[in-house]
C-alpha cells in the first residue's frame, strides 16, 4: 500500500451535479454559484460570500477591495504584518498592491503566530494583520481580535488551509473584516479548482462582486454603496468601475460546491478522528514535535519537525518514507523568508528562528476524510527502523 497526500471526495452526487450543468449547457458563472454563496454564508454565519475561480484569487480581490473603499482605504506603503510560514499566495496580493510586509515568527508548537512575537511587531505604521490558521489549526484569536481592536487595524484572517476549524465556538474565517477560503482539491470541500471571499460588510462585498468580473457594474444589487447608476441603460451593461479582473468561478464549481457544503461536517469529524489516532501515536514520540491543537483542528494533514535532540535527520526520515511509499511535502509553503522570490518583495523580519527551524527540519504526511489507520500504522512502521 501507499500512503498519498490527498484523496478525492466526489462521489455519485457530485457526478450527477456536473452531469445536470451539461444538460444545461450553461457554463458560465450562473445559478449555481449564487445559490453555493448563499449556502456557504449561511454556514459559517456571514451574512455574504463572493465565489471566484481559486482561494489564490480570493486573497487578490480581498486585498483590492481593502483599496477600494471609500473610508480607511489601504495605500501602497502601508505596513501589514504576516506569518513567516504561510502559502506563497498569501504574501503576493499584498506585495503586488504595494504594501509593506512585516514577517512575524511562529510558535514551533502550533506553527501559527508566536503572539508575544505579534504583540512587539505592532507599530504606529500598522495597518492590517493577517492570521493564518496554518494547516487546520485555529489562531489565538481572542487574543489577535484584541490587538487588532486595541490599534485599530484590520483584520484579513486568510483560512484557505482550516475550512471547518473552530476556535472557542467560532468558525476560523469569520473574525476578519475580509476572510477568504479554498476549495482546490485537496482542500476540505472541492469544486476542482475554487475559493470565496466571506465578509458581513456590504461594502466590501459589493467591490468583491465587481473586482472579480472586469471591474464591471454588472451583478450590483439597487443601492450599491460603490457607485451611482446613470440613465443610460446601454452603457450600464458595460460599465466599468474598478481595475479589476477575470477571476469569475464557472458553474460547474458552483454545483460541485452545493454537494460538498453539505458533506463539510461529516467530512471533518473523519478528518479528526484520524488526527486523534495520529496524535495516540506520536505525542510520546521525542524524536518529533507534532502541531499542537489550539481550539479545534480541521488537521489538513500531519506536521512533524524533527526535535534538536533527535538522533537524526530529516534526510533520514524521507528515505524511510520513500521506502515505504509514504508520500511527503514541505509544512504549507515554509518559511517564506528563505524562497528566492523574497527579494522582490518590501519587507522587514522582526524574527524567524522556530519559521527557519521547521522549514529545514520538518514536513507534513496526508489527511483526508477516510479512515487512514492503516496508513498512519504504516507510517508508525517505516519510522521504527529509525
Amino acid at each position: 500500500m501507499s500512503y498519498e497526500l490527498a484523496y478525492s471526495t466526489f462521489g455519485d452526487e457530485e457526478k450527477q451535479a456536473m452531469y445536470a450543468v451539461i444538460e444545461s449547457d450553461h457554463f458560465s458563472m450562473g445559478k449555481n454559484v449564487k445559490k453555493f454563496e448563499q449556502q456557504f454564508a449561511d454556514f459559517f454565519g456571514k451574512e455574504y460570500a463572493v465565489m471566484v475561480n481559486s482561494g489564490s484569487s480570493a486573497n487578490l480581490i480581498a486585498v483590492a477591495t481593502l483599496f477600494h473603499r471609500a473610508k480607511n482605504a489601504l495605500k501602497a506603503g502601508d505596513e501589514v504584518i504576516v506569518p513567516c510560514i504561510s502559502w506563497a499566495t498569501t504574501f503576493y496580493p499584498l506585495h503586488q498592491y504595494g504594501l509593506k510586509l512585516k514577517f512575524v515568527d511562529i510558535d514551533l508548537k502550533t506553527l501559527n503566530y508566536d503572539i508575544d512575537e505579534l504583540k512587539k511587531a505592532i507599530s504606529s505604521e500598522t495597518k492590517m494583520i493577517v492570521t493564518v490558521s496554518v494547516l487546520g489549526n485555529p489562531c489565538h484569536f481572542d487574543e489577535i481580535t484584541a490587538l487588532c481592536e486595541q490599534h485599530k487595524l484590520i483584520l484579513f484572517d486568510d483560512n484557505c488551509e482550516s475550512m471547518g476549524a473552530k476556535y472557542k465556538g467560532c468558525y476560523t474565517g469569520t473574525s476578519g473584516l475580509v476572510n477568504t477560503f479554498s476549495t482546490f482539491f485537496s482542500h476540505h470541500i472541492s469544486t476542482m479548482e475554487g475559493g470565496l471571499v466571506v465578509t458581513d460588510d456590504y461594502e466590501i462585498y459589493c467591490l468583491a462582486k465587481s473586482l472579480r468580473n472586469h471591474g464591471w457594474t454588472r451583478d450590483q444589487d439597487e443601492g450599491s454603496p460603490i457607485y451611482e447608476k446613470k440613465d443610460d441603460d446601454f452603457f450600464e451593461a458595460y460599465r466599468f468601475i474598478l481595475p479589476g479582473y477575470n477571476v469569475r468561478p464557472g458553474e460547474l464549481q458552483g454545483a460541485l460546491g452545493l454537494t460538498q457544503i453539505k458533506k463539510l461536517p461529516r467530512l471533518i469529524e473523519q478528518r479528526r478522528k484520524n488526527a486523534a489516532y495520529f496524535v495516540e501515536k506520536f505525542k510520546d514520540d521525542s524524536r518529533f514535535i507534532i502541531q499542537h491543537e489550539t481550539g479545534e483542528s480541521s488537521w489538513f494533514s500531519f506536521t512533524m519537525i524533527v526535535a534538536k535532540s533527535a538522533n537524526i535527520t530529516r534526510q533520514q526520515v524521507f528515505a524511510a518514507l520513500d521506502k515505504h511509499e509514504i508520500k511527503y511535502r514541505i509544512i504549507t509553503g515554509g518559511n517564506f523568508l528563505e524562497h528566492d522570490v523574497i527579494k522582490y518583495i518590501n519587507h522587514e523580519v522582526t524574527k524567524s528562528d522556530n519559521a527557519s527551524y521547521a522549514h529545514n527540519n520538518g514536513f507534513f504526511v496526508g489527511n483526508a476524510p477516510i479512515d487512514l489507520t492503516e496508513s498512519i500504522d504504516l507510517l508508525v512502521e517505516a519510522l521504527k527502523i529509525l
